[in-house]
């Protein structure tokens, strides 16, 4: 047993001796000290792959080369380009109704021919309108109307139902009224809902000045006037009768026209509003009668009050005083009655008087 012993002691001192005797695997193990210190013995050694100067420092290329490279460019791109006329896309030019296989894009898509770039602002009086008076709009206007219940009759008049001798009268919308056309009717009122909510579809300023027919300078300032309050360049529009009475002549030019769309539309009645009838102290307000029966109302601005608007005002001097025409503001509404136009309008700021007869 002690034998055992001993060998066992002894073959421990034989292994403790051997180990400085070893010798390193073929595959060693790298460690990082390792690499480091190799990278120092060979100074820049990762970078020697690298060009000696940098591209400021380097020579411009010759014409000879530039040319050659803007020619093998050129030819290269011309050859995987397609012919326009046969490969590119046309809008059609004709709307053919919505059963056609081939529609017309959108206005908001580029390649559409109506297309117009922007809007590039978000007018205040517009998130004003969408954010609270549309939502109150709806809700103040709201007219339940129980489910399976006959629609009431229109105001304005009733419209004729079919007699139902022919199979082609069920499910026909009814008959407009007697005279031809609806132009004693006019358009229906439809009731406010979320997919009819009255909102500004345009505002036309006009300026008429009757005496440009025989002074040009009439026709300068009101076509600078209207083009300054506006932001955009008028129309010269032409009376279409004689007039003996104001000595006008058909055809002569005696006034000014613009009419204003989307965001430019919002932003002058957010300067009406806001700017220039406030400081009108002798306006009433638009009259309630007012209104075309369809939802558009209008109202006038005296010569003297053209000098409100922060354009005029601010280079008054260079209108002559004399010279400086009114002008007629009208503004089109998506309403379908002047109800409905004057309750936007109203909700818009405006101020009405007199006594409403419809």
């Amino acid at each position: 047993m002690a034998a055992a012993r001993d060998i066992s002691r002894q073959a421990r001192a034989l292994g403790r001796a051997s180990w400085h005797l070893r010798v390193a695997p073929a595959c060693a193990r790298r460690f990082a000290s390792t690499g480091v210190g190799q990278a120092r013995a060979v100074p820049h050694a990762d970078l020697t792959e690298l060009e000696s100067t940098t591209a400021f420092t380097a020579p411009a290329p010759d014409q000879k080369t530039t040319e050659a490279f803007m020619a093998a460019r050129d030819a290269d791109a011309n050859g995987r380009r397609l012919p326009g006329n046969r490969y590119q896309y046309h809008p059609p030019k004709y709307y053919r109704g919505p059963l056609h296989p081939v529609q017309m894009p959108p206005s908001s898509d580029p390649t559409a021919r109506d297309f117009v770039p922007g809007p590039f602002n978000f007018p205040r009086l517009k998130h004003t309108y969408d954010g609270t008076i549309a939502p109150d709009l709806m809700t103040l206007t709201y007219t339940h109307v129980p489910p399976g219940s006959r629609p009431a009759e229109s105001q304005k008049g009733n419209l004729r139902e079919w007699d139902g001798s022919s199979p082609y009268h069920k499910n026909r919308p009814r008959r407009g009224p007697r005279g031809g056309g609806s132009s004693r009717l006019g358009i229906l009122e439809r009731d406010i809902k979320w997919n009819n909510i009255p909102e500004i579809e345009a505002v036309t300023v006009n300026s008429y000045a009757p005496l440009a027919a025989d002074n040009k300078e009439y026709l300068h300032v009101a076509r600078a006037a209207v083009q300054a309050i506006t932001g955009a360049y008028p129309e010269v529009t032409t009376v279409k009768h004689n007039v003996l009475q104001w000595g006008v002549r058909k055809g002569a030019k005696t006034g000014a026209k613009v009419t204003l769309r989307g965001g430019a539309a919002y932003e002058f009645v957010d300067k009406l509003v806001t700017l220039v009838l406030p400081k009108i102290k002798d306006w009433t307000g638009i009259k309630a009668t007012t209104g075309d029966d369809s939802g558009n109302l209008a109202f006038g601005m005296k010569p003297e009050w053209m000098a409100f608007f922060p354009e005029i005002e601010f280079n008054y001097d260079m209108y002559p005083p004399k010279l400086m025409p009114g002008c007629h503001i009208f503004i089109h509404t998506s309403g379908t009655s002047d109800r409905q136009g004057r309750l936007l309008m109203e909700a818009l700021g405006f101020p009405f008087h007199g006594k409403i007869t419809h």
